[in-house]
């Protein structure tokens, strides 16, 4: 295992990790930490963004080492996807009810709705199955700049929910729609991008639909 798959493997068990930790802690009512000054960022949910980020970064980090050193291997093929979407997708399903998943967090205004992590969870499982039988025919399916700002937009909504809006907060009256905030129209953005990112795929690869090769 070369250093790239060991970076992307690390990922995978660290991410593990933390879905342990914050199913544990979900148990914590009383557990209500301070907000970071007048925030309003829980510290925990600070910590989960610190961990967030780095993960993001190592995600970019394996990917680069592989391409530059040559070390690109169908096991960090196999691997990186499988870090990415449970990073991601776990990440997705915690936020959409942090009432319920963090209930020492009784400050988070800041959420992904329901429909959101359902159309985003949907678009990987279909895109995955179209790579899977693509796989099986011989046909590769290569990412392309719509999946790639699809991923980075989800980045940014996720790191600015687990901030609960910050800075952004400032900018209108306490008692603002959660619906209508500036997070908010990221987290739709991220959404949109997702939902045409994966009609694009299907678009760009229905010959393999049709039992054709590309």
């Amino acid at each position: 295992m070369n250093l790239p798959t060991k970076i992307t493997f690390s990922r995978i068990i660290a991410t593990i990790l933390l879905i342990v930790t914050l199913f544990v802690l979900s148990f914590f009512d009383n557990l209500n930490l301070p907000t970071l000054g007048g925030t309003r960022i829980n510290l925990i949910f600070l910590v989960i963004f610190a961990f967030f980020v780095l993960a993001s970064y190592t995600d970019h980090l394996d990917g680069k080492l592989a391409r530059k050193n040559n070390q690109v291997t169908d096991l960090g093929k196999f691997l990186d996807p499988v870090a990415d979407k449970l990073l991601v997708n776990s990440m997705l399903i915690f936020l959409c009810a942090p009432s319920l998943f963090a209930k020492y967090n009784s400050e988070q205004t800041a959420f992904i709705p329901v429909w959101c992590v359902i159309i985003m969870v949907a678009r990987d499982t279909v895109v995955d199955a179209l790579r899977f039988i693509a796989a099986q025919k011989g046909v590769v399916v290569a990412a392309n700049i719509f999946g790639k700002l699809k991923t980075v937009l989800q980045m940014v909504a996720i790191g600015a929910v687990l901030l609960n809006d910050f800075p952004f907060h400032y900018m209108y009256p306490s008692n603002t729609n959660p619906y209508l905030t500036v997070t908010a129209f990221l987290v739709y953005l991220a959404t949109l991008a997702s939902f045409l990112s994966g009609i694009i795929y299907i678009i760009q690869n229905r010959k393999v639909f049709l039992g054709e090769k590309k």
